[in-house]
């Protein structure tokens, strides 16, 4: 597993992490504790050091887990960010006492003193411009309660509006072979502000595994049951914003550029990464067969320039036109 910064001011991740929604299990399959602590066994035990949770995933459950799961290990370089903004404060209950109830709540799920990183979790846009909350959050790093603040975004604008902040160490977006603006329009000024990238989604909720029909059917409590249309939240959360009907189709146009021996999952992971702006991107498990076949693809050697040029004419061309929700 090789590893990358979190922005120029910031510390060392996997450059595979682990995205802990599953964990809180509040959607799909419920997933048993035991399952989930031997999930982040795995994952440790292939490289992965960074693992990102929210107050909100499975009501505190998620960040109980890992709590559980690191209170007897040797930290090390293991780093873990959570989130906060979803849940009670959302949309128009924000405040400094509110944030810093969030955090403490946070802390005690997780056991630590101090959290690695705490991230915005995609709290509206004016909160974002009024820029008061970034205040707060420096005055809560500067009391050791955090060490450092990031924010998870749905658009360009709230990405491009938030880098401005000073000593914002992260983003966190939807960026994959379906939701590519960001190439241009995003990743450059992240790049040249220092700002780490960490990557959400990058199978597009498990499309760009090739592994789904249109004879798939998902759980009734499962978003990509139920939020298909954006009829819940963001539809840019679940399949990127792609109709699902015809994000087959796609996916069946991109396994003929597949290289020899590659699966359309490893193809569309490596491509993200190959992108010297992401510091790491988090696919989620719910089992430990995939942490294996998730962490390998930091092994997998760069797409060619020839193949970049291709995927970026065929998103032009075939699959811009149909991305829906916040861009």
């Amino acid at each position: 597993m090789h590893s990358r910064n979190l922005g120029a001011k910031g510390f060392k991740v996997s450059e595979v992490g682990l995205g802990c929604w599953q964990l809180g299990a509040d959607w799909g399959a419920p997933l048993a504790e035991d399952a989930g602590l031997a999930i982040l066994e795995t994952a440790l035990q292939k490289g992965v050091t960074f693992f990102d949770t929210a107050d909100v995933y499975g009501g505190g459950k998620s960040e109980l887990l890992i709590g559980k799961f690191l209170k007897n290990k040797d930290r090390g370089d293991i780093r873990v960010a959570t989130k906060f903004g979803r849940g009670d404060p959302y949309p128009d209950g924000y405040t400094e006492a509110s944030l810093r109830k969030g955090i403490d709540e946070s802390r005690a799920r997780l056991g630590m003193d101090c959290l690695d990183l705490v991230q915005l979790h995609c709290i509206p846009t004016q909160v974002m411009r009024d820029g008061a909350i970034f205040d707060w959050l420096r005055t809560l790093q500067s009391q050791g309660v955090i060490r450092h603040f990031g924010a998870s975004v749905e658009t360009v604008e709230e990405g491009l509006l938030c880098i401005e902040q000073d000593g914002l160490l992260s983003l966190q977006v939807i960026y994959n072979l379906f939701r590519q603006k960001l190439t241009t329009q995003l990743l450059p000024k992240a790049k040249e502000k220092g700002v780490g990238i960490i990557v959400r989604l990058p199978l597009a909720s498990g499309i760009l595994s090739g592994k789904f029909s249109s004879g798939t059917v998902f759980a009734e409590n499962d978003h990509r049951n139920f939020n298909r249309d954006g009829q819940a939240f963001n539809v840019g959360e679940t399949f990127a914003g792609v109709p699902f009907e015809t994000g087959l189709q796609l996916v069946n146009d991109l396994k003929e550029m597949l290289p020899e021996g590659m699966e359309l999952a490893d193809f569309a992971q490596r491509w993200i990464l190959d992108h010297d702006a992401i510091s790491t991107i988090i696919p989620g498990a719910s089992k430990p067969q995939q942490i294996d076949r998730n962490a390998a693809i930091s092994a997998l050697p760069p797409l060619s320039d020839a193949t970049h040029r291709e995927l970026a004419t065929f998103y032009e061309e075939k699959i811009a036109q149909h991305v829906r929700g916040a861009y």
